[in-house]
């Protein structure tokens, strides 16, 4: 639907607060599939042998930028939007096109899992990106790859905005100039992960080493789906990964997950409205760590089941929830959606092993405590944490920075706090576009309940 320059979120808690002794049904919403899936399993099937047909696959910006950028390698495709398919014709590790120009937009796992294959693929490849993706981090892969004998050549190094080493470049890969690298991981896992996938294109033993330790959750789903897709790469010790030689990517037909960090801006209004939640087809076994962020909804006085149709979610029996200290090291995407509803809760929430996401689509430790200070809502920013304390937050107009994070997760606040506004709502498009229909559909829901 046509997206305004601003969303009025609709002001629910009054109404629901009405309607005692609450919902005996819960809401029930589906979600696409999850972004960190579809951009893996478009990578992995453009890395196997034959051909893969991905099924509940996301299109949003960020998984069209990916598509493109494989279709433009010269990779055979086909795709429906509205059965959400996609089939890959693998090359089983090479790249059609030995020359090629590739525009990641925004989109940080294209930018990241693509410049990984090309860089250490035999050809010549021109990359570049949205303005936003040229101001976060490339550095410390593009290090990697050129140690491991890639040349790179930077464009416009001088432009205001841009940091050292990052977009627009050209890769000359030359393969595999070595067999052991050390990644440091503290600005993006998907370093790693990146250069995980693709170890096993080269024809030794292949060692990964790491300085860092943030994002895990998001390795063990990359080190999974490598191992659905048929390779396996061994964990040594804490720092250090073996891909041994000789294995290779099969096809697949392959099933995406719901994304369960779309799933979570639904789950949290679990205890902000005091109502029964359950998301189809989200379980706690799932691949993304951001089934975590429910045990903290948890610790904050809900209750989770997991049932066959997925997780449900029940808010405590008096309605109040409680302010927690949480390291959302695993789940960092749901930092903003815990700060959100944090000022509704009866104590203080701090939100730990966040220093990370300074460096995404926005500085979101500083965006967070900018919009809950316009709202009057107390809180402590520091390097790699925050604080919020309990308020009322007054009317505002959240500025989104072009992050989507931060549209849809205080979109939140203005469903138990009259006034709240969200500037730029179409920024949600680079995951999940019809995120604010959604929304509504589940108010009329409520609203009509």
């Amino acid at each position: 639907m046509p997206m305004e320059n601003t969303y009025s979120v609709p002001y629910l808690y009054e109404t629901l607060s009405a309607k005692a002794p609450g919902l005996s049904r819960p809401l029930a919403v589906s979600v696409p599939g999850s972004k960190s899936i579809t951009n893996r399993a478009l990578l992995l099937a453009t890395l196997a042998q034959g051909t893969s047909t991905l099924r509940g696959v996301l299109f949003s910006d960020d998984s069209r930028h990916f598509l493109k950028c494989v279709q433009d390698l010269g990779f055979e495709t086909a795709v429906d939007e509205r059965a959400r398919t996609v089939t890959v014709k693998g090359a089983g590790g090479a790249v059609p096109l030995s020359e090629a120009s590739q525009h990641v937009g925004s989109a940080g796992t294209a930018a990241r899992f693509l410049t990984a294959f090309l860089g250490l693929s035999q050809g010549v490849y021109h990359m570049d990106s949205s303005e936003q993706m040229r101001r976060r981090p490339m550095a410390p892969l593009l290090d990697s790859l050129a140690e491991l004998g890639c040349e790179v050549s930077y464009e416009g190094s001088g432009a205001e905005g841009r940091i050292p080493r990052s977009f627009p470049f050209t890769l000359r890969g030359h393969g595999f100039r070595k067999n052991s690298i050390c990644v440091n991981i503290d600005e993006s896992s998907q370093f790693l992960s990146a250069l995980l996938i693709v170890s096993c294109l080269c024809s030794q033993d292949f060692t990964t080493a790491i300085e860092g330790a943030h994002g895990m959750a998001y390795i063990e789903m990359t080190r999974k789906m490598m191992r659905q897709f048929g390779v396996e790469t061994l964990k040594q010790d804490e720092r250090t990964f073996l891909t041994p030689a000789g294995q290779h990517y099969r096809a697949l037909d392959y099933q995406i997950e719901p994304d369960v960090s779309a799933a979570c801006y639904f789950y949290a209004m679990c205890p902000l409205l005091r109502i029964p939640v359950r998301v189809d087809d989200v379980h706690f076994d799932s691949l993304q760590g951001d089934a975590r962020f429910l045990r903290t909804l948890e610790q904050m006085g809900c209750r989770a089941a997991d049932t066959p149709r997925g997780i449900l979610l029940e808010p405590s029996a008096d309605g109040i929830f409680h302010g927690v200290t949480a390291d959302m090291s695993a789940c960092s995407d749901q930092a903003i959606t815990l700060a959100a509803i944090a000022p509704f809760a009866e104590s203080p929430t701090t939100i730990t092993g966040i220093g990370h996401i300074r460096f995404q689509e926005s500085d979101r430790i500083a965006g967070m405590a900018a919009e809950l200070t316009k709202m009057g809502i107390h809180c402590e920013e520091r390097s790699d944490s925050i604080t919020v304390y309990p308020g009322s937050p007054k009317p505002s107009t959240v500025e989104t920075y072009e992050d989507h994070r931060m549209a849809m997760g205080f979109a939140l606040t203005g469903l138990r706090s009259p006034g709240i506004s969200i500037s730029n709502p179409g920024c949600c498009r680079k995951t999940f576009e019809d995120y604010f229909a959604v929304l509504d559909h589940a108010a009329d829901c409520l609203a009509s309940t």
